[in-house]
C-alpha cells in the first residue's frame, strides 16, 4: 500500500519528528535460564539463571520505539522514588530519550514486570504495581507539565495501560496543547477505560479493545475483516465517539483495518513473515504511525507502515524495536516479492 520510494522519504523524515509519549511507564526485566529438573520444594521447574536483561515497558516501549526508527521522544508519566524507577529512568536517558515530563511519586512504586523464561517458554511472570487511584494532587503536577515539555513537539501519543497515568485532567491536558500547537495525536487505548478523548488524529486499538470501548461483548478474533459486521459497528461507534480522523484496528495475524474519514475500510494483511514473540507490537505500530503522521504521511501510508514495522518486531524475542533501516527494508522484500 505504500511505493519503497515514499516510504524511504517519509523514513527519511523521521529524525526531524519529536514525539511526546504520555502514559503508563514500566519496567520490564528478562531473568533467563535453563530448567533441567523440579524443585523438590513444590511441583515447579528450578531455573538456573543464565542472564538478566533489563528494558522500558509500556508507554516507555513506544517511546524506545519512536528512538529506534530514528525520531526524537519525550516521555511522560509516573514512576516511583525507587530502585526499578531510578534503572527505567536511567535507561530511557542512555537511549537518548527526555525523561522531562516525568513525575516521581514517593507513595507508589514504579511498575515493573519480571519474567522468567526456559528455553525460551515463559515460566511466570511477577508484577510489583500499586493498586488504587493516583492522588488528584499528583495528577495535576502531571497535567501541568504537559504544556512545558510539548514545546518543540511535532506530534503526541496516548498509550494507555490501565496503571494510572491517564486520566481525563491529564488527557485534556494533552489535547488542549496539542489542539493549539496544530499537532497530530495518537491513542493506544486499554479496553477497561472510557475517557473522553477527542478529537484525536489516530487511534488504534486491538480487536478486544475496539469491542469493548465501543461496549460491545469482547471480541479477541475475527474471521473476514472487511465482512464482519460487528467489527464494522464497533468501528462506526469509535469514529464518533474519538472523532478520529483514522481508527486503525489491529488484528493479530489477520494485519489491521483501516477506517479513514470519507472512505471504505481497508485491510492490510499482516507484513510479518515469522512470528516468535507479539510482545509489545501494538507499542511498536503507534509509535511508527503517528511518526509517519507527524512526517506527512496519509493515515493509509501511516498504516502501511505500522503495519510493517509491527511485522519485524513480531519476528524477535521479547520485547522489541523495529529500526529505520529494518523498515525500509521490509517494504523493498515486500515489493520484490510481488514483482
Amino acid at each position: 500500500m505504500i511505493e519503497p520510494a515514499r516510504a524511504e522519504a517519509l523514513v527519511r523524515a523521521f529524525p526531524k519528528q519529536r514525539i511526546l509519549v504520555l502514559g503508563d511507564l514500566m519496567l520490564d526485566r528478562y531473568i533467563r535460564g535453563h530448567a533441567e529438573r523440579l524443585s523438590p520444594e513444590a511441583p515447579v521447574p528450578v531455573v538456573r539463571v543464565a542472564e538478566t536483561t533489563r528494558m522500558p515497558g509500556g508507554a516507555a516501549n513506544v517511546a524506545v520505539n519512536i528512538r529506534a526508527l530514528g525520531g526524537e521522544a519525550v516521555v511522560a508519566g509516573f514512576v516511583g522514588i525507587d530502585s526499578a524507577g531510578d534503572e527505567l529512568l536511567d535507561l530511557l536517558e542512555r537511549q537518548g530519550l527526555s525523561t522531562a515530563g516525568v513525575v516521581r511519586l514517593r507513595d507508589r512504586c514504579t511498575t515493573e514486570k519480571i519474567r522468567i523464561i526456559a528455553e525460551r517458554q515463559q515460566v511466570v511472570r511477577v508484577d510489583h504495581e500499586m493498586e488504587g487511584a493516583v492522588r488528584t494532587e499528583d495528577l495535576d503536577r502531571l497535567a501541568r507539565r504537559l504544556p512545558r515539555v510539548m514545546r518543540g513537539c511535532t506530534g503526541a501519543i496516548i498509550e494507555d495501560y490501565g496503571k494510572g497515568a491517564i486520566r481525563q485532567r491529564v488527557v485534556e491536558s494533552l489535547l488542549m496543547t496539542a489542539r493549539r500547537m496544530g499537532l497530530p495525536t495518537g491513542y493506544d487505548p486499554k479496553e477497561d477505560r472510557d475517557l473522553r478523548v477527542r478529537p484525536v488524529t489516530l487511534a488504534t486499538p486491538n480487536c478486544r479493545e475496539a469491542h469493548v470501548c465501543a461496549g460491545l461483548p469482547p471480541r479477541t478474533e475475527v474471521q473476514d475483516p472487511l465482512r464482519d459486521a460487528r467489527l464494522a459497528r464497533a468501528i462506526r461507534i469509535l469514529k464518533a465517539k474519538w472523532q478520529t480522523e483514522a481508527l486503525i484496528v489491529t488484528l493479530g495475524p489477520l494485519g489491521m483495518v483501516i477506517a479513514e474519514k470519507g472512505r471504505p475500510l481497508l485491510h492490510l494483511p499482516t507484513r510479518a513473515r515469522e512470528v516468535f514473540d507479539v510482545s509489545g507490537a501494538g507499542d511498536t505500530v503507534i509509535a511508527a504511525c503517528l511518526l509517519a503522521k507527524a512526517a506527512g504521511a496519509t493515515p493509509v501510508e501511516a498504516a502501511s507502515l505500522g503495519n510493517h514495522a509491527a511485522g519485524v518486531v513480531v519476528g524477535k524475542l521479547g520485547t522489541a524495536s523495529c529500526s529505520a533501516e529494518e523498515l525500509i527494508r521490509s517494504i523493498q522484500d515486500d515489493r520484490a516479492e510481488g514483482a
